[in-house]
């Protein structure tokens, strides 16, 4: 079974050093955020959320800026707990700079594609999260699971399915979640990861 996690801190941070410090960032960010007036739309807008209003329609650094953000403690939990089990045998992987490309790319494909969807429904949004980028991960597994199966084992597999399912089930369901940063993650990473894995030479450490 890939996703658990059987390292020591020690070897967890030496093993993953990317996912450690997409981690530390998210944290970085929530602290920040705390000191400047706490989880409001108005001081998420002022460190980075994505926000589809006219005024900020050419800040394009926002659509990266808004994956180390979140609206609250327990989404910054429930978040930091998916990278800290599900992303770290996708870093071993790829190694270091293929993964944080993709787990980048991934994010910001679906922001940008989340923000295009609400303003062309005319609909007003501030979007905040590692959802979409953590959604990249996901994709990226699934193209495994489907077409390099070799590499995951069965147990992983449907480990993989049920946490789509869920996932899926839970972002059209819940409200306040941006459903479309999910799907545009999760479709960016499985296109990504393909795509990389022809561009270079795949890495398989275990």
């Amino acid at each position: 079974m890939i996703f658990l996690r059987y390292e020591s801190w020690k070897n967890y941070i030496r093993y993953y050093p990317v996912t450690c410090l997409i981690l530390l960032a998210n944290l970085i960010m929530a602290g920040l955020v705390l000191l400047n007036g706490g989880f409001t739309n108005e001081t998420l807008i002022e460190f980075g959320a994505q926000v589809n209003w006219q005024d900020y329609s050419t800040q394009y650094w926002r659509y990266g800026a808004a994956i180390f953000l979140h609206g609250g403690f327990s989404h910054l939990l429930f978040n930091s707990f998916a990278i800290l089990v599900f992303a770290p045998p996708l870093e071993r992987l790829l190694g270091s700079v293929r993964y944080l490309v993709l787990y980048l790319g991934a994010g910001i494909v679906g922001n940008i594609l989340s923000d295009a969807y609400y303003t062309s429904i005319g609909q007003i949004t501030i979007s905040v999260g590692a959802s979409g980028a953590i959604y990249g991960v996901y994709g990226a597994f699934l193209y495994i699971a489907l077409f390099q199966r070799h590499l995951m084992d069965e147990a992983s597999r449907k480990t993989l399915y049920s946490l789509l399912i869920i996932g899926v089930l839970f972002s059209v369901a819940m409200a306040n979640i941006n459903w479309m940063a999910h799907f545009g993650g999760l479709i960016s990473g499985f296109f990504i990861y393909g795509v990389m894995i022809r561009l270079f030479k795949r890495r398989t450490r275990a």
